[in-house]
């Protein structure tokens, strides 16, 4: 028995002496903190600033409103000036399409006075050829008229019936009529396809030619309108980038570019900032990753990509990684825009960083940038024993 009992003794000894050998030596971290890029807010005008009361910590969202800066000096006089060509263009539009109503009413009035003078002048050349017939009707058979040219005779004699310049001999006075028919007959026809004949000097009415005239008017005034309305579209287009760039210098709210919280206030809130000055900075939850030092045996055994396995101190759950970034020894200047600086010990070890997907997706530990832990490379003996406690 007494032989037993120290065998017993000796072999947890060494299972004791395995394990905590073991433990010591698998490779693993010394410190290991998580961090976050930093993104910095900047004014994008000069002007006053306005911070909100906002706790540091406090969470933000991407697009939020964290601060704004108004300018009310900005400059306008382009702004007004667009908005002078403006009016005038619009005034232009407005003459031009008064002038084309306007142009098109008197033109109305004139084609119906033409049609009225047509009408009325094909009337007047129709009954002067009747009566130019019925004459030379009476004139060739010597005597007195038909029935159908009674009714034109009666009233007037020889000398009555004879129209002005018309010879009075009896030979001449038949050719004559017989001419003037003729010419009645050939101003019937073209009065009919609306050419007016009289004088020799036109061939239509005076109120038609001048409904041709503003037609060519009309058109200039539309080109008028067009070109009107081509340079309103112009100058709004204008006035519009104009505005953009009136409202971008006057100021406005700045957005946080990113998830994340407030991390520094870098600028009291009314006072006066310039253009590009940083305003606050704020941490970019959606990028935490977890940097750590070791030593340079372990450093030397790591690579890009390598499996790793990451614990949060008071937290027994156990974290898949990888192996993000190898930075060596005295790695500062990396650390310029995270939001955990590294310590004088940290960086007399070898810097590396890990990827932890499962941090950003635990609702508690997600932004929980500073929490500590400790990072392993390797297995150890109580993996197991800690995966069922887990």
């Amino acid at each position: 028995m007494r032989i037993a009992r120290l065998l017993i003794g000796v072999i947890v000894i060494l299972v004791a002496g395995w394990i905590i050998v073991g433990e010591q030596m698998s490779g693993a971290s010394a410190n290991a903190v998580v961090n976050a890029r930093i993104s910095t807010v900047r004014a994008d005008v000069a002007g006053r600033l306005s911070l909100p009361d906002r706790a540091l910590g406090s969470l933000v969202t991407e697009g939020e409103a964290v601060a704004s800066v108004s300018d009310p000096l900005a400059d306008g006089v382009r702004l007004d000036d667009l908005r002078m060509e403006r009016a005038f263009a619009e005034a232009e539009i407005q003459s031009a399409a008064s002038l084309i109503e306007e142009t098109k009413a008197i033109r109305e009035t004139l084609m119906e006075r033409t049609e009225i003078y047509r009408e009325e002048r094909m009337a007047d050349l129709r009954t002067r050829l009747d009566h130019a017939r019925t004459r030379l009707e009476m004139l060739e058979q010597g005597g007195a008229p038909d029935e159908a040219g009674q009714e034109l005779a009666d009233g007037f004699d020889t000398q009555s019936a004879r129209v002005p310049f018309e010879p009075l001999r009896t030979d001449l006075a038949l050719d004559h009529a017989r001419e003037r028919v003729e010419l009645l007959e050939i101003a019937v026809r073209a009065a009919e396809q609306n050419v007016f004949l009289g004088d020799g000097y036109n061939d239509s009415p005076n109120a038609e030619q001048r409904a041709e005239e503003l037609r060519s008017v009309l058109a200039g005034y539309e080109a008028d309108h067009a070109r009107a309305e081509a340079r309103l579209a112009a100058v709004e287009q204008r006035l519009q980038r104009e505005q953009v760039r009136v409202t971008r210098f006057g100021g406005g709210d700045l957005s946080s570019p990113v998830n994340g919280r407030y991390w520094e206030v870098l600028q009291a809130d009314g006072v006066t900032v310039q253009r590009g000055d940083p305003i606050l900075r704020l941490v970019d939850c959606d990028s935490t990753f977890v940097t750590l030092s070791v030593t340079e045996r372990v450093y030397n055994t790591l690579r890009i990509g390598q499996p790793a396995r990451f614990r949060m101190q008071g937290d027994g759950r156990v974290f898949e990684a990888t192996v993000a970034r190898l930075a060596g020894s005295g790695a500062e200047t990396i650390y310029r825009n995270i939001a955990v600086a590294p310590s004088q010990r940290h960086l007399e070890r070898y810097d590396v960083a890990i990827l932890v997907p499962g941090l950003n997706d635990d609702a508690e530990l997600g932004c929980a940038v500073g929490r500590t832990g400790r990072a392993f490379f390797d297995g150890r003996p109580l993996d197991g024993l800690r995966g069922l406690l887990n």
